[in-house]
């Protein structure tokens, strides 16, 4: 168990320091969080609630997205890849194996929230236009889980 934990503590890592310095992310690290997410996920619960909180986390992120897209063609007049990285929504699905659903939204829109506070704090002093969305959810769900591991919380029963 602590060798995933390692694992997904440094996939974290990665997505956050190349998402800051190149703004792209090696695709192969969204399928290890995802796997080691869910591997985490379903050891801390039984089997039938962990599907039925994939199902209903995925169908939360495909909602999320089709309002993200539909906003991006009927406001923004452009496609939802050029409003979003192709990243930022594999980590939206790689994150969503991580929680039951009630604490994943929570903490997905808490990332969402906190990605906004420091794009904007460091924008300021950044030409980029672009947020490093993917980047700054993975620090964010990295502090979570450091948190979760910890024993001080246990995001598993919320």
């Amino acid at each position: 168990m602590i060798f995933i934990k390692i694992v997904l503590t440094i996939a974290f890592l990665f997505v956050f320091l190349q998402d800051i310095k190149e703004r792209k992310v090696y695709w192969f690290l969204f399928p290890i969080i995802g796997l080691l997410c869910a591997l985490l996920f379903y050891n801390n619960t039984l089997p039938e609630l962990f599907f039925n909180a994939l199902k209903m986390n995925l169908g939360f992120i495909l909602i999320l997205v089709f309002i993200i897209s539909l906003y991006a063609k009927l406001k923004l007049k452009t496609t939802i890849l050029k409003t979003m990285g192709f990243g930022d929504l594999l980590l939206f699905i790689a994150v969503s194996l991580a929680f039951s659903t009630v604490p994943f939204i929570v903490i997905f829109i808490s990332a969402l929230i906190f990605s906004l506070t420091v794009h904007l704090i460091l924008s300021k002093n950044q030409k980029a236009i672009t947020v490093p969305l993917a980047g700054y959810m993975s620090l964010f769900f990295l502090a979570v889980f450091l948190v979760q591991w910890s024993g001080y919380v246990n995001v598993y029963n919320m």
